[in-house]
């Protein structure tokens, strides 16, 4: 009976890996690609020009102080969208990145966080430019209020769209992969101490992570974002001091590295021996795990960007640029360097997640370092499925009402127990899958309001800037 089910989980992986081909073919990398391009041209690199006015906006956010009713602060608003944004991808994803897309698709993710800053850049601005308030008096936005208040009604369909393939991403990029993730670091832990993986095991901790979920998410965006500006400033500043210690001791191994990175982007075969040898399979996994870790493109951060008080809706633009920084040519590059300079083999052709960065670390500090890997990826993960469950819920909002909100909870505090004995290379590819489809809509709504974010633009640097 359990060989039958094991077959079957096959033949589903097997099916799902050709939808995910497809999903992420040439199509959804020209959009994501192509509508990137377009809004950097349009809006004259933005992104780069802004990027020193975004951080320092970003530095002085931690003494901004208050807000008004039914708002957060804009620092506690970026926490709330980093929150679903850095979390296991940096670790897990850019792991399996490398594995099966060779050192090389590191480069292409830095290519995606680019152009993904201009595309963050758009989906905060316009958040906060259409952003309305629901029933209960809390500000709501996100690509649902810019398609139903920015487009003509013949497109108002796409916001009904994108609400439901919200929902079920919640469950699946929000919710699965992280369990996944945290269960399979946690796991190495027990098993590194002489213990071993067990199916009780897995369902405790399961149930561990949904009860803390569900206690927080219930309190509303506020509770969400006291608690994200608490938990993702710690374990990143921890992740990244780990990182720069490998990195220290392993100097003389950093040219290399960078080498192969480049290298590896457009001769695969060169680097990793003749196992991966297409160009385009470098590219493609290289923006798709790119779009799962920073969400660009996906439109998810404007939903929490919304409930900034700010001023103007460029200055929360600002710190979309940041999110993307931060995530993938910050954190994410730290993950890739490491595992490159730690000497630990990478097996090309298998998605390996969290084990290989663990293996890469502990090649510097010792398997105790499993410990706090272990710890900051339980952080990472709460915090995500947090920031997913704010998305989640309000895209369940939009569909149904406000009322929806604790019923959603509690549906996604189940899926995250049933989430703890699920496969991983099954979660990650119905992620992915949910990702490519989810995207359609914002980019839609992103180019029908191209005109309106250039407008903004210029208004933004003729009140704001000294040079415009």
């Amino acid at each position: 009976m359990g060989r039958l089910l094991f077959c079957k989980e096959d033949v589903m992986e097997q099916i799902l890996e050709k939808i995910n081909a497809f999903v992420w073919g040439a199509p959804a990398l020209l959009g994501i690609l192509g509508v990137g391009i377009y809004l950097t041209i349009r809006t004259g690199f933005s992104q780069l020009r802004l990027l020193p006015k975004a951080i320092r906006t970003f530095l002085s956010a931690f003494t901004a102080k208050g807000e008004k009713s039914g708002t957060v602060r804009p620092y506690q608003a970026l926490c709330t969208a980093l929150a679903a944004t850095v979390g296991t991808g940096n670790l897990a994803g850019v792991a399996g990145a490398m594995a099966i897309g060779g050192p090389g698709a590191i480069f292409w993710m830095w290519i995606c966080a680019i152009l993904g800053m201009i595309l963050k850049l758009a989906e905060a601005t316009l958040a906060v430019r259409y952003r309305t308030r629901d029933e209960k008096g809390e500000i709501v936005g996100g690509p649902m209020y810019m398609i139903k208040k920015g487009l003509h009604k013949r497109w108002h369909f796409l916001a009904g769209l994108y609400c439901f393939f919200g929902v079920v991403a919640a469950f699946g990029v929000g919710s699965a992969t992280q369990v996944n993730a945290v269960i399979g670091g946690v796991n190495q832990v027990i098993c590194a101490w002489g213990g071993r993986e067990t199916l009780q095991g897995n369902l405790i901790m399961g149930i561990m992570l949904s009860l803390t979920m569900c206690a927080i998410l219930l309190g509303g965006m506020k509770k969400i974002g006291r608690a994200a500006e608490s938990l993702v400033p710690f374990a990143s500043a921890g992740y990244l001091l780990l990182g720069v210690g490998v990195l220290i001791a392993r100097s003389q191994m950093l040219p290399e590295a960078l080498s192969a990175i480049i290298t590896g982007a457009f001769t695969p075969r060169a680097v990793t021996g003749g196992a991966i040898g297409s160009v385009f399979t470098v590219l493609r996994i290289g923006v798709s795990r790119g779009v799962f870790t920073n969400e660009a493109g996906m439109g998810t951060a404007g939903i929490a960007h919304a409930a900034a008080d700010v001023e103007h809706p460029v200055q929360q633009g600002l710190m979309g640029i940041v999110e993307v920084f931060l995530d993938t040519i910050v954190i994410c590059t730290m993950t890739a360097l490491v595992i490159l300079v730690s000497g630990v083999p990478i097996p090309y052709g298998t998605d390996v997640g969290v084990t290989l960065t663990t293996q890469a670390f502990a090649a510097i500090y010792g398997d105790w370092v499993a410990v706090v890997l272990a710890a900051a990826l339980c952080c990472f993960a709460i915090a995500t499925v947090l920031g997913w469950g704010l998305y989640g819920a309000r895209c369940a909002q939009f569909l149904f009402g406000t009322n929806v909100w604790r019923r959603f909870v509690y549906l996604q505090g189940i899926v995250i127990v049933i989430a703890a004995v699920l496969k991983t290379g099954t979660v990650w590819l119905l992620s992915e899958i949910v990702n490519g489809i989810m995207a359609i809509p914002n980019l839609i709504a992103l180019l029908a309001l191209t005109p309106e974010l250039v407008r903004l633009l210029k208004d933004y640097r003729l009140r704001f800037c000294t040079s415009p």
